[in-house]
């Protein structure tokens, strides 16, 4: 499983990266990274047919715990996935804008 830190996400971000957000949906709405899609961790397995194949897959949870767990799933899946080293905590504390609300 292969882990980005903040900074090299930031890029990948801001270039159209896909994401996901595997925290439960209560979590997700109180703020979550622009453009993310909120797939919980335990939702994940039934929502591989959602996902890009042909790109990388970035997940992303509070703090990365959940994130690993859900790119080593996606990468036995067959996807290119990293985890977001920090999670949504180390995005906001770097800086970076949040959304707020369930809209995925």
């Amino acid at each position: 499983m292969r882990e980005v830190d903040i900074a090299a996400f930031a890029v990948a971000h801001a270039n159209g990266a896909t994401v996901i957000d595997v925290r439960e949906p209560v979590e997700y709405a109180e703020g979550h990274v622009p453009g993310a899609h909120c797939v919980p961790l335990a939702q994940l397995p039934a929502s591989l047919g959602s996902l890009p194949r042909h790109r990388t897959v970035y997940a992303i949870c509070a703090s990365g715990n959940r994130s690993r767990v859900a790119a080593e799933l996606l990468e036995r899946a067959g996807f290119d996935a990293r985890s977001v080293a920090g999670g949504t905590a180390a995005w906001a504390r770097a800086g970076h804008p949040v959304t707020r609300g369930s809209r995925t």
